[in-house]
C-alpha cells in the first residue's frame, strides 16, 4: 500500500510539473487581422455620405496609414467610382495602407448643395473615420488625396482643420483659389459661371477667401504632392505653382511634379510615373 501511494504521489507531481512547464513555454500567438472591405458605409444621413473602406491584412492600431480618396467631377458630379480603377495600384504600391473612397453631397443647378457643404462633408466624413479607427484597427495617420474638385477638398481638409491630423496630401491638379478661378479661368469650359453658381455669387466675399486652399497655407501645413498638367483647360497651371510657392514661403515639405503636354488628367506612362512619385513621397513622409 505505501508503495502504490508513494507511486501515486510521484505520479500526480509528474502530471502538474508537466501542466505546468507546458503553460510556461507555449508561446503566445499574435492574432494577424485579416483583410476587410466595406462598401457605401454611411458617414451621414444623406443617401450621398457613403464610403468605401478597404483595411488591409495585419493591420495595426499604431502603425497603418489611412489615405482618404475624393473624386472630382466641378463639385456638381462625379463618384467615387470614378477613383475605384486606382483602388488595386494603390494596395499594390502600399500594402500596408487603409483605403477610403468618399462620395459627398453635390451641388446643383438649381441651388442646392452650395458651398461649403461638399466642405463639410469631407470633414464629417473625416471625423467620422477617426471615430472608427479603434474600430477599424486603423493609425492616426490619415492622407487626403483628391483629383480636380476633389484636390481642393482635400487641401482644404489638410490645410483648415488641426483635427484630425493629416500626415500628408496628393493633389491632382485641385483648385487652390478660388477668386482666382473666377476672375481668370483656364478656357471656356471653365465659365466663371460657374464658379459663381457653386459659391452663391461673385467675389469678392468671406466664402471666396475661407474656400480657397492658399489662404491656409502656414508653416505646419503637412507636405504636399502636387500633380499638374502644362495644357489644363480647367484648372491653371498658375493655381498649383502659387500653392507650390507658399509652401516654400512657409518652409513646408512640398514636391511638384509638371506633365508640361498633359491636360486635366492623364493615362499611360504619366500616370504610372504620377504613381511612383506619389509612393516615393508617402514612404518618405508618413512614418
Amino acid at each position: 500500500m505505501k508503495l502504490n501511494a508513494l507511486l501515486l504521489s510521484s505520479l500526480l507531481l509528474l502530471f502538474v510539473s508537466c501542466k505546468k512547464d507546458n503553460g510556461t513555454v507555449s508561446p503566445q500567438v499574435p492574432q494577424v487581422l485579416s483583410a476587410s472591405t466595406m462598401l457605401n458605409v454611411a458617414y451621414g444621413a444623406d443617401p450621398a455620405q457613403k464610403m468605401d473602406v478597404y483595411l488591409p491584412v495585419a493591420r495595426t492600431a499604431t502603425t497603418t496609414p489611412t489615405i482618404i480618396m475624393i473624386h472630382g467631377g466641378a463639385w456638381t458630379s462625379g463618384d467615387k467610382t470614378d477613383f475605384a480603377a486606382y483602388i488595386d495600384t494603390l494596395q499594390r504600391r502600399l500594402p500596408g495602407y487603409a483605403i477610403i473612397n468618399i462620395n459627398y453631397r453635390l451641388a446643383t443647378f438649381a441651388g442646392a448643395n452650395l458651398f461649403p457643404t461638399e466642405e463639410t462633408d469631407v470633414k464629417a466624413a473625416v471625423d467620422y473615420i477617426f471615430g472608427k479607427k479603434a474600430e477599424y484597427v486603423i493609425a492616426d495617420k490619415f492622407i487626403m488625396m483628391g483629383a480636380s474638385a476633389g484636390g481642393h477638398l482635400a487641401l482644404l481638409q489638410a490645410y483648415k482643420n488641426a483635427s484630425p491630423s493629416v500626415k500628408a496630401v496628393v493633389d491632382f491638379f485641385g483648385p487652390t483659389d478660388m477668386a482666382d478661378m473666377y476672375n481668370n479661368p483656364a478656357s471656356a469650359s471653365a465659365p466663371p459661371a460657374g464658379i459663381a453658381l457653386l459659391m452663391g455669387g461673385a467675389p469678392p466675399s468671406a466664402l471666396y477667401t475661407s474656400s480657397s486652399p492658399i489662404n491656409f497655407v502656414s508653416t505646419t501645413s503637412p507636405p504636399t504632392i502636387i500633380l499638374q498638367g502644362g495644357v489644363d483647360q480647367l484648372v491653371r497651371v498658375q493655381q498649383s505653382t502659387t500653392l507650390r510657392d507658399k509652401l516654400i514661403l512657409n518652409g513646408r515639405a512640398e514636391q511638384y511634379i509638371y506633365y508640361p503636354t498633359e491636360g486635366h488628367g492623364w493615362v499611360g506612362a504619366d500616370l504610372s510615373d504620377s504613381f511612383d512619385k506619389i509612393q516615393a513621397f508617402l514612404t518618405l513622409y508618413v512614418q
